[in-house]
């Protein structure tokens, strides 16, 4: 295969650790729902669709706790923060990217009883004629005890832990187009990281795949590191964190100068291989 190199300077900014997940908690439980304790599954559907076409996919919530849990479910937007974090509030309404339309959810609002599981189903109706192209909605479930006076609860803000199920909707295979804007470190703490900055300026949703390696000043290689596996969303822009120390499991590095060598694959015909440095002080 061949690669697209790039070197791109050291960055020796330090920034706060950001965790890279695929499902926000968006609001921890207040003290009046310090009971609910809901496992939903899965939290990410990968869909491919194509236009005019129709699917119909169900999502589990098991109660683990120990009283009755009310559950709402409703269709919502979202978007992907540059570390990667989902966003809710404020995501684009009906973007070019949304699928939120297509979809219808059942039921939207349930009790669930304890060590009982409920259901979800969304059916999906891809319209005909739409572009290729990589689409996404999600279901938000809010959480409260089922417990109390329903007037009462008119009153009060009850639901107040959400969890989001992200879901994909692949049209068709447009082509692939993106490179790679920054090479960075950063250290946080015990952490030190290597930091890409990519931009997808396709029509196209792609989960990264590579290898991270750093070589001494023999040009020995001292580690190897998988790149993690991460959405990179339709014409956006994304930090991907690889983490070369990380307590037990990447432990600190003798100290010196160690050259990056990275080697990122987003389904374009090269490899995206770009090249820094990592200084670690004595």
């Amino acid at each position: 295969m061949e690669l697209r190199r790039r070197h791109l300077h050291p960055d020796s900014r330090f920034h706060a650790e950001r965790a890279l997940i695929a499902a926000l908690l968006l609001l921890g439980a207040a003290p009046a729902a310090a009971q609910v304790s809901v496992e939903v599954s899965p939290l990410r559907l990968e869909l491919t669709a194509g236009p005019g076409s129709t699917t119909t996919q169900a999502i589990t919530l098991s109660n683990a706790g120990s009283e009755p849990v009310r559950v709402r479910a409703a269709l919502t937007d979202w978007e992907l923060s540059k570390d990667g974090a989902p966003q809710f509030e404020g995501a684009v309404v009906d973007g070019p990217f949304s699928a939120t339309k297509w979809v219808r959810i059942a039921p939207p609002e349930q009790i669930i009883e304890p060590g009982k599981q409920g259901t979800v189903r969304f059916s999906l109706a891809v319209p005909a004629g739409i572009e290729p192209g990589g689409y996404r909605t999600g279901v938000l479930f809010e959480f409260a005890p089922a417990t109390g006076d329903p007037v009462a609860r008119a009153r009060e803000v009850m639901f107040k832990s959400r969890i989001a199920s992200l879901i994909y909707v692949n049209i068709g295979q447009p082509p692939m187009s993106g490179e790679l804007v920054d090479l960075s470190t950063r250290t946080a703490g015990t952490q030190t990281q290597v930091v890409a900055t990519l931009k997808n300026t396709s029509r196209r949703t792609v989960r990264t795949k590579g290898t991270l390696t750093l070589y001494d000043k023999e040009g020995k290689p001292v580690r190897e590191l998988p790149v993690p596996d991460v959405p990179l969303l339709p014409e956006s822009e994304r930090e991907v964190a690889i983490s070369v120390v990380d307590g037990e499991k990447n432990p600190a590095l003798p100290a010196g100068e160690y050259r990056v060598e990275l080697k990122i694959d987003v389904g374009l015909p090269a490899l995206i291989v770009g090249e820094t440095t990592l200084k670690v002080a004595r």
